[in-house]
């Protein structure tokens, strides 16, 4: 699936979607994990000053937590970078 794909799947329902496969979306679009404790997971990506802060609920992730990925996304043009890289 490529990436303007998958943020189209993020956008259609925040609040479905599994903590596992949030974390390989943040993965595929260059961040990379920093570490965390108990539920929670953190991803950085250079040039981006805002961290993603993912918490574990029962499999899946709070939706704000979702949307705040696709903010930064949108904000600095990810999708975009991947294009021009291909």
């Amino acid at each position: 699936m490529d990436k303007a794909r998958i943020l189209e799947e993020l956008k259609r329902n925040p609040k479905k979607i599994r903590f596992k496969r949030l974390c390989t979306v943040a993965e595929a679009f260059g961040f990379r994990f920093k570490g965390g404790r108990g539920s929670h997971r953190i991803y950085v990506r250079d040039g981006i000053d805002e961290m993603l802060n993912f918490q574990n609920v029962s499999g899946k992730v709070k939706p704000y937590q979702v949307k705040q990925l696709i903010k930064i996304i949108e904000k600095y043009n990810l999708l975009k970078e991947d294009e021009r890289d291909v």
